[in-house]
């Protein structure tokens, strides 16, 4: 199996605070790898770095074997790599058509077929034709959030960086999107780099997940051992008492 995505003592600094020391993860293609820890340990500012919205440091990054030079990412890289965000409504513009919305990923990569695209995409994720002409405050939360997937997906990337993309929805509807991001995946043989601080969100959707803390990774687990309470460190273990729903504590 061969390297998707990869990232080397990888530093990255705001004003002198280190918001990522020394990272270092390889995931495998076809893998879904889980990041978790508290809020500001360098989960999401890890994603944020490959995806080129936060400042490297140092260290590398490298997509399919081809490393990624400074903050700057190709149309290609875009073509391969694709984030859903956290907020649904806030990654949607107001006032810009669901049609729009995922038109305009394929006009920047220049891709034709788009009426058939837009009603693939939307077919997927489980929205209507009906749903094209409507705006995003015209949607539910999980609605919006299928929209945000659909539009990463229109490209047809090898991977996902998903930042907590359940985290600001009702809890049955965090399970069908989680239950739909799953099916995508098998689908599509996709990628996953999941960011969650729910355990049991992490447990249910990766096989092996990094323990981050101080922007740092503290421990390396599989689901499994996640799963069986095998941990080794105690913050760990104190995320495993404090997310809510996981049974294991």
């Amino acid at each position: 199996m061969s390297t998707a995505l990869s990232a080397d003592n990888l530093g990255v600094v705001y004003d002198h605070f280190h918001a990522l020391k020394d990272v270092s993860v390889s995931i495998e293609s076809g893998e879904s790898f889980g990041l978790v820890g508290e809020s500001g340990s360098g989960k999401s500012t890890l994603l944020r770095a490959v995806a080129g919205l936060a400042p490297v440091s140092e260290g590398t990054i490298e997509i399919h074997g081809e490393r990624l030079l400074g903050s700057k990412r190709s149309k290609s890289f875009y073509r391969s790599v694709q984030m859903v965000f956290q907020d649904p409504y806030g990654s949607l513009h107001p006032r810009q058509t669901i049609d729009r919305l995922l038109l305009e990923p394929l006009a920047i990569h220049g891709i034709g077929d788009g009426e058939k695209r837009i009603a693939r995409a939307l077919d997927e994720v489980g929205l209507g034709n009906g749903f094209r002409f409507r705006y995003p405050h015209q949607l539910s939360g999980g609605q919006r959030q299928r929209v945000a997937i659909a539009r990463a997906l229109i490209v047809e990337p090898s991977i996902l960086l998903l930042d907590e993309p359940t985290s600001a929805l009702d809890a049955s509807v965090q399970a069908e999107v989680l239950n739909l991001l799953e099916q995508i995946r098998r689908d599509r043989k996709l990628t996953f780099v999941m960011v969650s601080h729910d355990l049991g969100v992490i447990t249910h959707m990766c096989e092996r997940l990094a323990v981050m803390r101080g922007g740092a990774v503290v421990e390396r687990l599989t689901s499994v051992e996640l799963a069986a309470g095998s941990v080794h460190e105690d913050y760990t273990r104190n995320l495993m008492v404090a997310s809510k729903g996981f049974v294991k504590a």
